[in-house]
């Protein structure tokens, strides 16, 4: 089964033109915007994977993480199909984007939490 990490990041980035990975790079405050998908939790099943993902947003700005942050979700929600080495079945918003906290307050951070159905390609 495919990795949802290695599958949706490189999606967000042909997406959005945004920088996107399972994790934050360090100093981030100089590599901004930027996207991070992960894994939080889901369950498998013996055709297909139905896996909760984290997709936080970090800009300089609010109103930056606020508009990324949408137009990534509008993208998520109606994605379908074929995606780098996997087939996308359905992605349900279980928690859109709001403002979460960051340790810099420099940088601002939108989260939002997606369950997303597929199987391998």
């Amino acid at each position: 089964m495919a990795d949802i990490e290695a599958v949706l990041n490189p999606w967000a980035e042909s997406t959005t033109g945004v920088k996107a990975g399972a994790e934050t790079p360090p100093e981030l405050e100089k590599k901004l915007p930027r996207i991070r998908i992960e894994r939080i939790g889901g369950f498998d099943e013996r055709f297909a994977d139905h896996p909760r993902v984290a997709v936080d947003v970090f800009a300089a700005t609010a109103d930056e993480a606020r508009t990324l942050a949408n137009r990534l979700r509008d993208a998520l929600i109606f994605l379908r199909g074929p995606v780098n080495g996997a087939v996308i079945r359905s992605v349900r918003c279980d928690s859109g984007p709001s403002r979460q906290p960051w340790t810099n307050e420099a940088i601002h951070r939108r989260g939002a939490t997606y369950t997303v159905s597929f199987r391998g390609a």
